[in-house]
């Protein structure tokens, strides 16, 4: 029997595979495309976006209701709907991203050593990115337009409920790119369902750089536990805003609700609420009336429980609730005796780490929350609903890692580049 080689093993006849081949093929080729010529493809991208919304929604209505029929949650459901207002707010954040400037090609830490040797770094691409997300279509336009922007390559593999949604933006940023000058193959997206071609995604390290999984916690396990390549995870996260015994209560309020409902199915909304005990009597009845007011139910610990008061839906909270990533209209409530106290309890949090904020008028309580706190952003005064690439300057993002790798928090186009040293001499040898 002959040795299996690329052509033969199942692996590589795997659609995952053949692409990943394209994608990788293609990034070699981007290093001679210039700022300029991404920069148009970009724009023509997001043009296209905007022009072809009615054929886009015309796609995902129909997904969205197979998938309100097959009993997905709320949550779910929010993160797959597509709108003219959200295609559009898409399509603004890839002119961002054209907008920002062009890491590639910069040169850093430039120095001259004793012998005359020069040296420096310069911005590189990383090569190809696979993302795996969840049932997320504007991910796809998010990831493409950033893998796009840093030079990269991209390979694709959405969630089956929105997979007809992000198929066609796929297939726009494709055209688009190419139309634009870009090199064919350079955006890839994995048309079958099949979960085999996961599994040849994750072992396809030859050619795909880097993994980013956008998702629940067991997607982002499968992907950790099998990748072959580096995977930069996060995007789940169980998020807290302290108010401490000086906090100005109407901007706690305003916080709190900002965080937990303009947008809950999404992983910078708050999770749980701490609350100093100096406060709990007078701060309690005023946010569980305004939660109240949104349909938030409240999970509270027997000493909130004796301040909430009926204007919200109020039920225990249980012990693993502390740990829990709502994504829905419920919020966890704790009241602790201190700053030391509400630290204590986020580090003990298990899947704590993505974003924590604290209400205070203290200066001193505010720098030690900053210093302290171990989260991807921690935030001051602020709600955690900020935690987000586009409010953050990087036009969208490609997750938000909350690893203590190369990339924390958002990941823009400086976190989709590595660097190379150049070296000049003038006849140097050692």
């Amino acid at each position: 029997m002959p040795p299996q080689n690329e052509t033969t093993s199942p692996l590589a006849e795997s659609e995952a595979v053949r692409k990943a081949a394209l994608a990788h093929a293609a990034s070699r080729r981007m290093t001679a495309v210039s700022t300029n010529e991404k920069n148009a493809a970009l724009l023509r991208i997001a043009d296209a976006l905007e022009f072809e919304t009615d054929r886009i929604l015309a796609v995902n209505g129909p997904e969205v209701e197979r998938g309100r029929e097959r009993g997905l949650t709320g949550s779910f459901l929010d993160r797959m709907v597509l709108t003219p207002e959200r295609i559009a707010a898409i399509a603004r954040d890839v002119r961002t991203v054209a907008s920002l400037p062009d890491p590639i090609g910069t040169v850093e830490d430039q120095k001259t050593l004793p012998n005359g040797l020069q040296l420096g770094k310069v911005r590189v691409p990383l090569g190809v990115i696979g993302a795996i997300y969840e049932s997320r279509p504007n991910v796809t336009v998010d990831i493409a337009a950033i893998c796009l922007k840093s030079g990269n390559g991209v390979i694709l593999r959405s969630g089956t409920d929105a997979h007809e949604s992000s198929s066609i933006l796929a297939e726009i940023i494709a055209r688009e790119a190419e139309a634009a000058g870009l090199p064919q193959g350079i955006v890839q997206f994995i048309d079958s369902t099949d979960r085999d071609e996961v599994g040849a995604l994750l072992s396809a390290d030859r050619y795909i750089d880097l993994m980013v999984p956008r998702g629940g916690a067991d997607l982002i396990r499968r992907v950790r536990d099998e990748a072959k390549m580096p995977v930069v995870a996060g995007g789940i996260g169980v998020c807290h805003t302290f108010v401490d015994e000086t906090a100005d209560l109407q901007m706690a309020v305003d916080i709190v609700v900002n965080a937990k409902t303009v947008r809950p199915s999404v992983c910078n909304a708050m999770d749980t609420l701490l609350v100093h005990s100096a406060v709990a009597k007078a701060f309690l009845p005023m946010v569980a009336q305004a939660l109240g007011e949104r349909g938030v139910t409240l999970h509270v610990d027997g000493r909130s429980s004796q301040h909430v008061g009926t204007a919200a839906t109020v039920v225990p909270v249980a012990e693993d609730d502390w740990d829990r990533e709502w994504l829905s209209l419920d919020c966890s409530i704790k009241v602790v005796d201190s700053l030391d106290e509400a630290m204590t309890h986020i580090a003990s949090v298990e899947g704590a780490g993505h974003s924590e904020a604290i209400v205070t008028q203290s200066y001193e309580h505010s720098e030690r929350f900053l210093r302290e706190v171990d989260a991807a952003a921690v935030f001051v005064n602020a709600s955690t609903y900020f935690n987000d690439g586009g409010q953050f300057g990087l036009g969208c993002e490609v997750g938000v890692s909350t690893q203590k790798m190369h990339a924390r928090g958002p990941m823009g186009l400086r976190e989709l580049t590595s660097y190379k040293w150049i070296v000049r001499g003038n006849g140097h040898t050692r």
